[in-house]
């Protein structure tokens, strides 16, 4: 039902969306926002560089674009002034002009310097790579502390960007008598419009981190009570458009939105799945990581990320259809030292999942002379094998057919921690409850039933192995 709601305001080629009659409602034309796109290739490889462009049109398309073109800029650094140079602005607003765009998306952060001379030069709306993320992220976030947190890091990267527009934001004189925007009712102190945004924006973001921490709370009080529980838990983690809410409907059946877009789902959704001896644990989908990941996102999101940093186990999913898997899992992996940084604690244990092998090879297939049909049965074994050289130790799936999900499964169940206390334990019938806890939370190593009752050999928590004391046929070992 969300992937419907989601689509229903799509532009349908061909069709007006413009109301025939402008009595009803407002007066409003629904279209796409037709965009240029341009980046400055600063370091890296040629392939990274379009790889990164090519990235920024599936973001642009995400919030509701139309790409029309896309510039690369060779240079050592991007330019202080207007971050392409004067030369590359020129050329970029003749393009502009001849393909009737309305937007320019720059593929770095801009300060607000940079903004205002692309703006001033090439007579449209300019926007950078974190702004269009926000944007995206605030499209896409359902929840109430998903939508507290987009608008914190929105006003974050809004605060130092803020700059007049025109008469609508002119200062005030101050007490300049004669002056310019002086005269009669504007002498005195004064405040500038600037100032009363900055201090608005100021407050508005103080009572947001107020919201944000006393949610963060709730949170950890939902956490504590599986911890106490001793439930396991495991955190998808990965690349934005990896699979992960995919992978976590293979594995619990959960039904939560896929979508083939980036940052389709921002909210973290937890599910309870068991291993495949019975173990039950918890399975958490969290927000999607990408390149040059905006800091104001990973501020606001902390509380949401250490979701994370608290499991048991992070199931790392890479795409591998994609160019440069490698250059994903060096993505995430930054994020994921930030916040250990933060938290000054090691992250959990990791382990890789490689997703999509079904269509592992599927661009290589496209380029590949197929004389004899067998092209994209060799691009797919080819781009396996690459998988496999450069993972050794990942597990390779395919959350759309299922294939390795079973494997997956497997791997989880080794890689959870497991009770660490041996008792052995002679439980009546009428404490039936207690052989159901050992089933459920524990780990039966034997079991058999006698006249006096159940005689247990078996890995409990602490806890449990507490209860059983009074049980106990010969103590309880770590």
């Amino acid at each position: 039902m969300e992937l419907a709601d989601r689509a229903a305001l799509r532009r349908v080629a061909g069709l007006s969306t413009e109301l025939a009659d402008i009595t009803e409602v407002e007066y409003r034309q629904l279209r796409l926002e037709r965009v240029v796109l341009v980046g400055v290739w600063t370091e890296g490889s040629a392939r990274q560089s379009e790889a990164s462009l090519a990235e920024l049109a599936l973001l642009a398309e995400t919030a509701g674009s139309q790409v029309l073109e896309g510039l690369v800029q060779r240079r050592d650094r991007p330019d202080p002034a207007t971050y392409i140079g004067s030369g590359k602005t020129a050329e970029l607003r003749d393009i502009v002009i001849a393909t009737g765009a309305d937007t320019v998306i720059c593929d770095g952060e801009l300060s607000a310097g940079q903004l205002r001379q692309l703006e001033d030069r090439l007579k449209v709306k300019v926007i950078d790579r974190t702004a269009l993320i926000l944007d995206i992220f605030a499209q896409h976030a359902r929840s109430k502390e998903g939508k507290a947190q987009v608008e914190l890091a929105q006003l974050q990267y809004l605060l130092p960007r803020l700059r007049g527009w025109g008469d609508a934001m002119s200062r005030q004189a101050g007490g300049r008598a004669g002056g310019g925007n002086g005269g009669v009712g504007l002498r005195g102190p004064g405040e500038t419009k600037l100032e009363t945004d900055r201090r608005r924006i100021h407050k508005r973001i103080a009572k947001l981190r107020r919201e944000i921490a006393g949610m963060a709370t709730i949170r950890e009080t939902k956490r504590s009570r599986r911890t106490a529980n001793a439930v396991p838990s495991v955190a998808i983690v990965g690349y934005t458009n990896a699979g992960k809410s995919s992978l976590l409907n293979a594995i619990t059946g959960a039904g939560v939105l896929v979508e083939d877009a980036l940052f389709a789902t921002l909210d973290p959704t937890t599910r309870r799945s068991a291993t495949p001896d019975g173990r039950a644990y918890t399975l958490t989908d969290t927000v999607g990581f990408v390149r040059h990941l905006p800091h104001q996102l990973v501020d606001a999101f902390r509380s949401t990320l250490e979701e994370a940093a608290e499991a048991d186990l992070l199931l790392h999913v890479v795409d591998g259809s994609d160019a440069i898997p490698e250059d994903q899992v060096k993505a995430v992996r930054e994020v994921l030292g930030e916040i250990a940084e933060h938290r000054d604690a090691p992250m959990p244990p990791e382990l890789l999942v490689v997703n999509k092998i079904d269509l592992a090879g599927a661009d290589l297939a496209l380029v590949t002379d197929d004389a004899d049909g067998d092209a994209p049965a060799r691009a797919r074994s080819h781009a396996l094998l690459r998988l496999r050289n450069l993972f050794p130790n990942a597990v390779l799936v395919s959350a759309r057919t299922g294939e390795g999900v079973a494997a997956l499964r497997e791997r989880i169940a080794e890689e959870l921690p497991r009770p660490n206390v041996v008792i052995e334990a002679l439980v009546p019938y009428d404490r039936g409850e207690l052989v159901a806890r050992v089933h459920r939370e524990g780990e039966v190593l034997a079991e058999e039933h006698t006249a006096e009752g159940t005689q247990l050999s078996a890995r409990v928590h602490a806890d449990l192995a507490g209860a059983l004391a009074g049980f106990a046929t010969n103590g309880s070992r770590a």
